[in-house]
């Protein structure tokens, strides 16, 4: 009897020790979550909307949750004592102001950030003209565990609506190459170093500018396509191509169409943290109230596989 209870004691230990070494990151597109009318931006977010996202994030239970289409940091601070409420205490967060002053990218975390490293005034040139990146790029520091820290990089590419000032693919190919660029910076000086970028890159994965992101060669990122736990597990018949899981995103009404636009991406060394089966999309009925956009997560390991 007592060996039994041991046995059972060791083993909920045991189990309990693997669980607190698991922690999740999410991403998710709020779609235009604002407190107050914004010069471009016209309709604040409803009781009902804001209910549905906080249902969607408590659906992930994250540790770092990155953000797209916030508003300021009033919306964020809402946002953030709303889920508290809800018993999601989100500890620290980052709200970074690009070139476009109408929506923002946030982090919230309920792990501790170290060091913040903001990218709010980056720029190229397209044409002759000098743009700036549009919502700019949060960067931060992020420990998991005493001896495991990862740096977090949050974006918000140019949407594929036409723009004045340039064709709407160059200038997102351009943005998405800065990126690119702040992420060959910190493995040409550590190949070792733990790097997850996430956010709505705004195009598929076939495209120039996401495969300007996921880069090439020994610093290639890993995309790790969240999917519904729906029950596919079946390959392509086409090895060549991605299996048939359902992995779309977003949903955009004028064309009918659902495509997967949002991403979590990881540098070498962070994929081996990577637990592939707690990735995944959840399935949130009525999940539009919320957003046009769907939210995803990953899991990770402290010890690596």
């Amino acid at each position: 009897m007592r060996n039994s209870f041991a046995i059972f004691a060791l083993a909920f230990l045991c189990s309990a020790s693997f669980a607190a070494e698991i922690f999740r990151v999410a991403e998710y597109n709020v779609e235009n979550y604002l407190d107050q009318p914004t010069e471009s931006r016209h309709f604040v977010k409803s009781a009902e909307a804001k209910a549905k996202i906080r249902e969607s994030i408590r659906a992930l239970n994250p540790d770092v949750l990155a953000l797209e289409e916030m508003g300021g940091t009033n919306a964020l601070l809402e946002l953030r004592a709303s889920l508290k409420a809800d018993g999601l205490d989100f500890q620290f967060w980052e709200h970074i102001t690009g070139a476009d002053t109408n929506i923002h990218v946030a982090i919230l975390s309920r792990l501790p950030i170290v060091a913040r490293h903001p990218h709010t005034n980056d720029s190229f040139l397209l044409d002759g003209r000098r743009f700036r990146v549009g919502r700019g790029f949060a960067e931060v520091e992020i420990q998991a565990e005493t001896n495991f820290t990862f740096t977090l990089i949050a974006a918000h590419l140019k949407s594929r609506r036409p723009s004045p000032e340039a064709d709407e693919a160059e200038l997102r190919l351009q943005e998405a190459k800065v990126l690119r660029g702040i992420v060959d910076e910190h493995l040409t000086r550590n190949p070792a170093e733990k790097i997850i970028v996430l956010g709505d890159f705004n195009d598929v994965k076939s495209s120039d500018s996401t495969k300007a992101v996921i880069g090439r060669g020994k610093f290639k990122l890993t995309d790790t396509r969240p999917a519904e736990r729906n029950g596919d597990n079946a390959p392509n018949p086409i090895p060549r191509f991605d299996s048939m899981k359902v992995t779309w995103t977003y949903f955009y009404g004028l064309e009918d169409a659902y495509s997967r636009i949002d991403y979590i991406l990881l540098s070498p060394a962070m994929a081996r943290n990577w637990l592939a089966d707690e990735t995944y999309i959840p399935t949130i009925p009525n999940w539009g109230t919320g957003s046009d956009h769907r939210p995803i997560v990953a899991g990770f390991t402290i010890g690596e596989k």
